[in-house]
């Protein structure tokens, strides 16, 4: 199982995509019915369970205030909670005769995209390569389209799969690296993919939980966790405002450094910048945190790989983009989840501090 061939061979797979008929791409993960469809076999990995989604903790007033969503279709259900969550089986699938290149997996008439346009080569989606260079039997995909995309997917899901890829074969992605932190979460995650565009996978198992947060995941995850703790282990203190800046997609918050100062200044908390800092740097500060604080975002991910349970979020939502995607970590982990809701002024937000000081006295903080 899992060998790997440095072999040179020819193949113009890659320009199937431009022949009528025979395009039919997909994202990357979380297609199983396709990949049943596709598959010499499959078999289930973990069961499949239900939870129930716990209530935020906000401020009267605070969901009156969203006007715009963003990956949340009723933040009102999402926030308010005591309904029953069905969190999919983790199957996996194996394909035969598979060719992976340029971010993308080809199998018979079907492409799944591995990453999002904008990170892949623009000569090589007009051109792509066709030479192979390796034949890999057995190559597990853990990367997912979407967890290339946002970062803290990649850390909650990617980095949970890769767990799930050395057990069935050897771990393979894409050779684009999409984010600063990423090789250094690898280290200290113990993941050693490895990275092509130019591949024939004889072998090619992929992986679906259909978006669920079952407890083989949660177990996959709270292992990331304990190695990170292991390295960066800390005495319990107040908590951690992780700056955001203008990272990722844009959502300024007008006096995001003023509040955290004062956060700092009134209760102890520390500060670390996503723009700025190390991973090391920013675990060193997370770990141990009671209450992690700041912009909704990815960047938050980063925390939230150290918080243990019991420890609690406070998420400063912009009034036009209210996302709920973080709770679902935050539920899977046990954590508490609360939120301020901006006040808008003009394209961007503004958080009123007393908001946030009443809010954290709920968390009885």
């Amino acid at each position: 199982m899992g060998l790997i061939e440095k072999k040179v061979r020819f193949s113009p797979i890659g320009y199937t995509r431009y022949l009528r008929g025979l395009k039919k791409p997909h994202s990357m993960f979380r297609e199983g019915k396709i990949l049943e469809s596709l598959a010499s076999k499959s078999w289930e990995i973990a069961p499949g369970n239900t939870t129930v989604s716990p209530k935020a903790y906000f401020l009267d007033g605070q969901l009156e205030r969203i006007t715009g969503t963003a990956y949340t279709d009723d933040p009102y259900t999402a926030m308010h909670g005591g309904f029953t969550v069905e969190h999919a089986p983790t199957r996996a699938y194996r394909l035969k005769d598979a060719w992976m290149m340029n971010g993308f997996i080809y199998k018979g008439l079907h492409n799944f995209r591995l990453h999002p346009s904008f990170q892949l080569s623009k000569k090589m989606n007009y051109f792509p390569p066709a030479i192979i260079e390796a034949e890999i039997n057995d190559a597990a995909i853990y990367s997912t389209s979407e967890g290339n995309q946002y970062f803290g997917l990649w850390l909650t899901d990617d980095c949970a799969n890769y767990a799930l890829a050395a057990a069935e074969g050897v771990p393979v992605t894409s050779n684009i690296i999409p984010y600063s932190h990423m090789l250094e979460y690898e280290s200290f995650l113990e993941m050693n993919p490895i990275r092509t565009n130019a591949a024939y996978l004889k072998n090619a198992i992929f992986f679906d939980d259909n978006w669920g947060n079952n407890q083989n995941k949660h177990t996959r995850f709270a292992a990331n966790r304990n190695k990170l703790l292991s390295l960066f282990p800390a005495a319990s203190h107040p908590g951690v405002f992780i700056l955001r800046r203008n990272s990722g997609i844009s959502r300024v918050m007008l006096n995001e450094i003023e509040i955290a100062e004062q956060l700092r200044e009134k209760y102890g908390f520390k500060i670390v910048d996503v723009t700025k800092n190390s991973v090391s740097e920013i675990l060193s500060a997370c770990s141990g945190a009671k209450i992690l604080i700041g912009i909704e975002g990815s960047h938050l991910f980063h925390g939230l790989m150290t918080l243990e349970s019991g420890a609690s979020v406070l998420v400063l939502q912009p009034p036009n983009r209210f996302s709920a995607v973080i709770k679902n970590t935050t539920d899977m982990e046990n954590i508490n989840y609360s939120f301020v809701v901006g006040i808008q002024k003009e394209e961007n937000f503004y958080i009123d501090l007393e908001e946030v000081e009443r809010t954290l006295s709920l968390l009885r903080f």
